[in-house]
């Protein structure tokens, strides 16, 4: 019988990831930065990734104050020049690319009749094209070093109608994800790149914490099975698995982090509400 190794070996050691997103939109820790944190406390070397400067860094000093590794890019992901040369920076600082997390994400209000177009386009460049255009980039760089992992950031909304604020924009867009990480993965497979999508439910981020009431955000917790609220950590922990070699069998899956809300219905949970 093989003896138990007590003293683990980080789980993303060796590998070297891009966050893009990686500063909080405000007050608090959001995905982005909640992932990269978690992959450098793992051994990973990271790229953060953001058009905010100032908060990429905010994300850079935790990681230097617990002895991580990463470095700061300034990027727009709607801009292709800008997407590779991130790609370039990774592969120069540190020799290659494991690991991206498509994570940059933003909101835009409206429903189908009053959503201003301006605003729908502006979404959807961010939250999908940003996508596409670092895969474009960060693929090639992947497979010459014999292949990665591709973490997309969905949502629940992505799948199902739920949100507290109308916001056709974002919920178009994040349905959007979902293909884009079907279709890579099976476009991807036999170079070794595994594409997933992580579908977040109601989180409490700096994304959302200035935009609703305490009574809307207790009700969006208590319409999920499980009856608590989801934190930026709770992504990470996802984000970790399916970026570790834990996930090497695991492609083309949209992962709920949700407390099961994608289970349910209103009708179900309204013994709850009341």
């Amino acid at each position: 019988m093989a003896k138990i190794n007590h003293e683990r070996r980080p789980r993303l050691e060796g590998k070297v990831a891009i966050v893009t997103g990686a500063g909080s939109s405000g007050p608090g820790v959001g995905t982005g930065k909640a992932i990269s944190i978690q992959f450098a406390r793992e051994g990973c070397k990271v790229l953060l990734v953001d058009h905010n400067k100032s908060a990429a860094e905010e994300t850079l000093s935790a990681i230097n104050s617990e002895g991580g590794e990463a470095s700061v890019f300034e990027t727009d992901v709607t801009i292709s020049n800008d997407c590779q040369n991130a790609v370039l920076a990774a592969s120069n600082r540190y020799g290659k690319l494991d690991i991206l997390v498509n994570n940059v994400g933003i909101l835009g209000p409206g429903n189908v009749v009053t959503v201003e177009e301006e605003t729908y386009d502006k979404v959807m460049d961010v939250n999908l094209k940003g996508m596409v255009l670092m895969s474009k980039y960060s693929l090639p760089v992947m497979v010459e070093g014999g292949g990665g992992s591709i973490i997309n950031m969905s949502s629940f909304l992505g799948l199902r109608s739920g949100s507290v604020f109308e916001s056709i924009p974002y919920s178009v867009s994040k349905g959007g994800v979902v293909a884009l990480t079907t279709t890579m993965a099976s476009e991807h497979g036999r170079e070794n790149v595994r594409v997933n999508a992580l579908a977040p439910g109601y989180l409490y981020t700096p994304m959302v914490s200035s935009l609703m009431t305490e009574e809307q955000r207790n009700l969006r917790r208590l319409a999920a099975p499980m009856g608590t609220e989801g934190t930026a950590w709770d992504v990470a922990w996802a984000a970790l698995f399916l970026a570790s070699d834990e996930a090497r069998w695991i492609t083309g899956v949209v992962l709920p982090v949700d407390a099961g809300i994608l289970t349910t219905t209103p009708l179900s949970m309204l013994h709850h509400l009341k």
